[in-house]
């Protein structure tokens, strides 16, 4: 798991851990941890920092201070500045060592040219406490730290980025990695400021594992290792029912694709019985697409006859997904809103499930439900209108506690909330932008229910994975991944089974 704290959280993490240590002592290790980094770049070459005026900048001196002679090491900073007892220790060090110390440029040519050379350019500018947009004198060594240019490491978070929302309201460091330091910044994970911190490293500076979770109130995060613990595997003894049997409720003559979309991802993510109930119309395409999955018709018939027919179905089952395809006429909303009403299975709702339960959420309070709305569909769900940019996690958050339904909401950052914490989803990728890509989602998110894990867990669980098929699939052909490559794609997808180890977790 990875931890996800504030900058307010990690203030007080820190104010913690340095009153059973040293600021001193947390400095140092952040230096190590930084030069670790820097010597799996390269053995030896010019390494430079530009330092700003607070701990950020103390912690580029830690860092080159702990490389070896080996390197032609420089800090451009404002060296006069006093500072804490750990920026003046790694300023001291930083002298002993042999780094050269010279002021930081005030113009755009003589910050471009204090990089020249250098194999790796380190922002040491502004951490997670900066006021932004950043002061105009510090302003072209911003603009020099560019990693179209070159590389480019930013210490905790790139100077320029708002380290909670993500926002970049002005010139920001373009980074092509990111050391955070102790805990990931929610602010890293979101666009648009994803885009600057390129890829991310968490460094282990000391700060124990109690007191970082003591202060991790508002977010949390995934990675391959908390993924594979939480993902459900197969028992010895299994058969094809308790492997998984999730019902599938989607499909219409207009989107029967849907529910293929939908039915395959449920089998691929390991369930063992998939079951899709779909209209009359839409069943010859579903059974000429769907060989090992059984479907089945709704009855045209009165909607109460047909949802007794879908309890009956349902008594073979572990979970349902309600939604993709599923025709919008009143017929089918009252339908579906019966058969939830009287169904105590957990459940995945999207689509056009989620129009049938915009003005009818009292349905789902207390039912182990998944909502997965897009922005759009979030808009008419919430009865509150379309999201203002930087509002989403507040949306959310608002919207999970007064009607106590988790919902998973769908973006370049994908949000999931129960009410009581906001997990981001770290695998977002573009190739996600096509159409069908959330009826797989739906399927994934259905066969994790069908085998056990909690609606929060589930969603969570299903949204990492199908970022990192999306990746699989995005790395096999750079233009044109479809939805229907993503289900095959789940296994392949998985990450290896290790342990990371070392000061750093790589996390990209």
């Amino acid at each position: 798991m990875i931890r996800v704290l504030t900058p307010a959280e990690m203030r007080d993490a820190d104010a913690q851990a340095c009153a059973a240590g040293s600021d001193v002592t947390l400095m140092r290790a952040a230096g190590a941890a930084i030069a670790q980094y820097v010597r799996g770049l390269t053995t030896s070459g010019r390494v430079v920092a530009f330092a700003g005026p607070g701990n950020n900048g103390g912690d580029a001196y830690a860092a080159l201070a702990a490389l070896e002679p080996a390197y032609d090491r420089i800090v451009y900073g404002e060296h006069e500045i006093a500072g804490s007892a750990a920026r003046t220790d790694a300023l001291a060090s930083a002298r002993a060592k042999g780094v050269e110390l010279r002021p930081l440029p005030r113009d755009d040519r003589s910050a471009r040219e204090a990089l020249t050379d250098a194999f790796v350019a380190i922002d040491g500018l502004f951490g997670t406490g900066a006021r932004l947009p950043v002061d105009a004198k510090y302003l072209p060594a911003v603009r020099a730290l560019d990693a179209r240019e070159r590389r480019v490491l930013a210490i905790d978070i790139p100077s320029g980025v708002d380290a909670l929302t993500g926002s970049v309201p002005g010139d920001a460091v373009r980074a092509s990695a990111t050391i955070t330091l102790a805990a990931m910044k929610p602010g890293l994970l979101f666009e648009p400021a994803r885009a600057y911190a390129g890829e991310l490293w968490i460094a282990d500076i000391g700060i124990d594992d109690a007191t970082l979770d003591a202060h991790a109130h508002t977010f949390a995060a995934l990675d391959d290792a908390a993924f594979l613990e939480l993902r459900p595997r197969r028992a010895r003894d299994a058969d094809k029912r308790s492997a998984g049997a999730p019902l599938i409720v989607a499909g219409s003559v207009q989107f029967p694709g849907a529910a293929v979309l939908c039915a395959r991802a449920a089998a691929r993510a390991g369930a063992g019985y998939v079951t899709v109930a779909t209209a009359p119309e839409a069943a010859p395409v579903l059974r000429t697409h769907l060989t090992e999955q059984v479907v089945v018709t709704l009855a045209d018939s009165g909607a109460e006859m047909v949802c007794d027919d879908l309890l009956d179905i349902a008594k073979r089952n572990g979970s349902v997904g309600i939604g993709p395809g599923l025709g919008l006429d009143q017929w089918t909303g009252a339908m579906v809103r019966d058969f939830v009403q009287r169904c105590d299975l957990p459940m995945v709702i999207d689509a056009s499930g989620l129009f049938h339960f915009a003005k009818h959420l009292d349905l789902l309070r207390g039912k182990a439900c998944v909502l997965t709305p897009h922005e759009g569909e979030f808009a008419r769900l919430s009865g509150l209108g379309t999201i203002a940019p930087g509002t989403r996690v507040e949306r959310l958050r608002e919207f999970t506690q007064r009607t106590g339904i988790t919902t998973l909401l769908k973006g370049p950052a994908t949000l999931i909330d129960d009410g009581t914490i906001t997990h981001i989803n770290p695998t977002g990728s573009s190739a996600l932008a096509t159409a069908g890509t959330g009826d797989v989602l739906t399927g994934i998110i259905a066969t994790l229910l069908a085998q056990g894990l909690s609606p929060v867990d589930a969603a969570r669980e299903g949204a990492y994975w199908h970022g990192l098929a999306a990746r699989y699939c995005a790395a096999q052909r750079s233009v044109g991944v479809l939805a229907g490559d993503l289900p095959d794609a789940l296994a392949s997808a998985l990450p290896p089974e290790r342990a990371p180890n070392g000061a750093l977790l790589r996390y990209a």
